[in-house]
């Protein structure tokens, strides 16, 4: 037993030791300036330039733009299908490598509206425009098809029949954004049927909060902050009810009251109510979806809302505590405090946006938290390949109470969840990095100062 101690103890050390040693170099203090050699540095680091970023997105958009389906066929012949040939469940979308009407196209479709506001370029606008289109198409005959058939299962039936807040919230935000982009078509009947879904049909505690029966029953998955919540603000903002915004605000604070950890400043993924119990799995992505709420209240919440000082504090805090996890490699984890779990993209990448789109909305220090922003672009940016693929994404996941579940879920580039935070961040870090100068300073990303900045010492700004 000693022995297999000792064994143990060696390796761990060996380990530790091949990687502290990994940037051993000849050179003297004589010969070069220690201080400023370069790093083996796992991912790229330093400042992106803005064209490398576009280009990026660009790729990533090429390839979004021929694997997204953008028309129906019929299933039975395979020969295109039009509004006029009668909806049934042969009425299938062309084949791709994503369906453009699941809750991660939701994300995908807000990415793109931001790259259209922020670069003016209209491919990004029509790529939307093209895909609702085609639904709003379609979503009439759809209905009255559903009605005479309910046990038929058929392509657009989540937006009809949805089961939960996922089949439809995500949408719905979508939807209502791509509205205030100026997509002529009604789609109201989607947003109508998320609203009456989300406040009056979805399983709810007691005290009102949302809740899935799956796995178990009052089943509460963070996910669901994110496919309820930014679509209840937008229904808000369009009809000028406040109801809206403080349902919002009550759902957020109930899941935060639950599943917030304040010794970690992360979130558990599940909760399940009345469980004297709560195994904490601080999965990723579950992390992503709630920061990115976050993000949308701040950003869509009325000014004088009662909640905003709230979610600015929520903003912060959570950022503490992801920033104190994120990996030397610029991602973060799988399971965030495990760091022998994979690191994920898709989390990266939406923690890279809400930073970078927080900077750019005044809510954080640019000169604080850019570099972690910085750091983590350039690891999403890693992560697409030629193909304009994001790699490295955690495919679609339920919810456990066990580790392996999460240590051990694939990953694929077609997974989707891993493109609408990409889009989201190239479009808010270009935005940073047209606002705000960065620079290597003392081998390090910082923001650029100016010489007649009164807080910085003029001395070491010549001695840089």
């Amino acid at each position: 037993m000693v022995g297999m101690k000792k064994m143990i103890f060696v390796f761990i050390f060996l380990s530790f030791w091949a990687r502290a040693q990994k940037n051993i170099t000849t050179a003297s203090d004589a010969t070069a300036p220690l201080h400023a050699l370069k790093p083996d540095y796992p991912t790229s680091y330093g400042v992106p330039a803005v064209a490398d970023i576009q280009k990026t997105i660009d790729r990533v958009f090429d390839y979004l733009d021929r694997a997204t389906p953008s028309n129906f066929v019929d299933k039975s012949s395979g020969r295109p299908w039009t509004p006029d040939l009668g909806y049934s469940d042969q009425v299938v979308f062309v084949k791709g490598d994503f369906r453009p009407i699941s809750y991660e196209w939701g994300v995908t479709y807000s990415g793109m509206l931001n790259l259209y506001q922020l670069t003016g370029e209209a491919k990004y606008r029509d790529y939307v425009f093209k895909r609702l289109g085609l639904i709003a198409s379609t979503i009439e005959s759809a209905r009255k098809y559903d009605e005479a058939n309910r046990l038929k299962v058929h392509v657009l039936k989540g937006l009809i029949q949805p089961k939960a807040v996922d089949d439809i919230g995500a949408m719905a935000m979508a939807v209502l954004k791509a509205k205030k982009s100026g997509f002529p078509i009604d789609m109201s009947y989607v947003t109508r049927r998320a609203s009456d879904f989300i406040l009056k049909e979805e399983h709810r505690l007691p005290d009102g909060t949302l809740v899935r029966v799956r796995p178990l029953k009052n089943t509460m998955w963070l996910d669901d902050v994110y496919m309820a919540i930014p679509a209840l603000l937008q229904l808000g903002i369009a009809s000028n009810d406040e109801k809206y915004f403080d349902e919002s605000f009550k759902q957020f604070s109930a899941y935060q009251k639950r599943m917030y950890n304040p010794s970690l400043n992360v979130f558990m993924h599940g909760y399940l109510e009345g469980a004297e119990a709560h195994p904490e799995f601080h999965w990723a992505r579950a992390n992503g979806w709630a920061l990115l709420t976050t993000s949308e209240m701040l950003m869509y919440l009325p000014a004088n809302h009662p909640g905003r000082k709230f979610m600015e504090a929520q903003l912060k805090n959570h950022l503490k505590g992801l920033m104190s996890l994120q990996d030397g490699t610029g991602f973060w984890h799988q399971l965030l405090d495990k760091s022998d779990s994979y690191l994920e993209t898709s989390a990266t990448a939406i923690y890279a946006y809400v930073i970078a789109n927080a900077i750019n909305k005044g809510w954080l220090d640019p000169k604080i938290y850019a570099p972690a922003a910085i750091l983590a672009w350039n690891a999403v940016n890693s992560h697409v390949n030629a193909q304009g693929q994001v790699e490295g994404t955690c495919v679609g996941t339920g919810l456990a109470w066990d580790p392996a579940f999460y240590y051990f879920r694939p990953i694929s580039p077609f997974a989707a969840h891993g493109y609408g935070p990409t889009l989201l961040a190239g479009s808010a870090m270009m935005e940073m990095l047209k606002k705000y100068s960065f620079e290597i300073n003392d081998s390090a990303v910082h923001l650029r100062q100016r010489i007649n900045d009164s807080s910085v010492p003029v001395i070491f700004l010549l001695n840089r």
